[in-house]
């Protein structure tokens, strides 16, 4: 039920950013307290509830949220879970020494960094975006979680694009509230 219920407060905007594309914005879902709660509390029972089997600790130490809709939901989960936030952001963003990773966009390449200091070799890690769809920017997000010697358990998302199969990049599970077929 509360999976209708958050969809029903994504909105669709047909052609956006260009024709033939369909956006699902998730911003009219952020403005409804109620139904940000709700989404959440879906993420913090799906993490409880499933997540943490997988985890040796049976505890998340980090989530990362992802540039820039990460940091909308990331630091309220970590936040409830008595985890740390990691902000994952685009290059130049963080102070500090950083590592980076790239990654393929639709018209070239990125670069996320991470602050080098942000994760201690065996946490354990979530990592939180609003949208899959190729994978690129999450697989990124990985590799830099890997090179600091995290452990990622599992990347969650609002909306998964399932017929781009992004998730198949990964190097952990996915787990997503809403799946758009087209």
């Amino acid at each position: 039920m509360d999976v209708q219920y958050i969809k029903s407060h994504l909105k669709s905007h047909p052609d956006f950013p260009k024709k033939g594309i369909v956006f699902l914005d998730i911003f009219p879902l952020l403005r409804n307290p109620v139904a940000f709660e709700t989404l959440i509390t879906h993420f913090l029972y799906h993490i409880t509830s499933h997540t943490l089997v997988s985890s040796p600790s049976k505890k998340i130490d980090v989530i990362v949220g992802l540039d820039a809709r990460g940091f909308l939901m990331g630091p309220l989960i970590a936040l409830r879970l008595g985890a740390a936030f990691v902000p994952v952001r685009k290059r130049g963003k963080l102070p500090g020494q950083c590592v980076s990773a790239s990654y393929e966009k639709e018209y070239g390449t990125d670069i996320f960094e991470m602050q080098a200091d942000a994760i201690e070799p065996g946490q354990t890690v979530v990592v939180v975006d609003d949208l899959i769809a190729t994978g690129g920017s999450a697989k990124a997000a990985g590799e830099l979680i890997a090179k600091m010697g995290g452990k990622t358990l599992e990347y969650l998302f609002i909306i998964e694009l399932t017929f781009l199969q992004g998730g198949a990049k990964l190097d952990a599970p996915t787990y997503s509230i809403v799946q758009a077929d087209d």
